[in-house]
């Protein structure tokens, strides 16, 4: 009898903890959530709602479009619900960051507009991890560091990598700049220097 009451309070008190883990984590994901929603998509707002006053029992998605919450998420569109849940799994990312992710076209059913805001909530909410991104389209790169440019030349595959102009990292191998408006030639430039810890986001162009 004793031992099977201290097994019950081993139980009882793993419950109270687990209920307290998830509550914390529920607490900081929703913020992040809504945050990363609305970078990514400008004018609306998301949150897990609990569907009782204990978390344990469940939450659901809600989302807003200037400031009117949504019955259902079957009335978003298909590009709308993809960044909900890149904006989902990215707050739970941010919970417990990892140093290191590669993301694969996921902008593949989003418009120019909401690729560039990917771009973007990258640099605002993970400053302290490196992004490797593969896509096809131009405006995912804006906010990059380095980008690799991949192309089929002459039955064979090519790269060829570049720094954008104004890139706060430089290194060791040579980087071809276009200059701006006066019409100069390509040159070619090294420089040195490290991450000094912070992003990279170094994006692929798969043509």
């Amino acid at each position: 009898e004793n031992d099977r009451l201290k097994i019950e309070e081993v139980i009882v008190k793993l419950d109270d903890q687990k209920k307290d883990a998830l509550q914390k984590t529920w607490e900081k994901v929703t913020v992040d959530f809504g945050s990363i929603f609305s970078t990514l998509l400008p004018g609306t707002n998301a949150k897990l709602e609990k569907v009782s006053e204990n978390v344990i029992d469940g939450l659901e998605v809600k989302v807003a479009f200037s400031g009117v919450w949504k019955a259902s998420l079957s009335e978003l569109s298909g590009g709308q619900r993809s960044l909900v849940a890149l904006s989902l799994i990215l707050a739970l990312l941010r919970f417990k960051p990892a140093p290191f992710y590669i993301l694969d076209e996921v902008d593949a059913a989003l418009d120019l507009s909401h690729t560039q805001n990917i771009g973007i909530m990258l640099k605002t909410h993970f400053k302290n991890s490196q992004f490797v991104v593969v896509s096809l389209k131009e405006g995912m790169f804006n906010n990059a560091n380095v980008i690799f440019r991949t192309q089929f030349i002459d039955g064979m595959s090519t790269v060829r990598r570049t720094i954008p102009a104004g890139a706060a990292n430089r290194d060791e191998e040579e980087v071809e700049r276009s200059t701006s408006s006066k019409g100069k030639s390509k040159r070619s430039r090294k420089g040195t220097s490290g991450t000094g810890g912070r992003k990279v986001l170094t994006a692929t162009n798969r043509r």
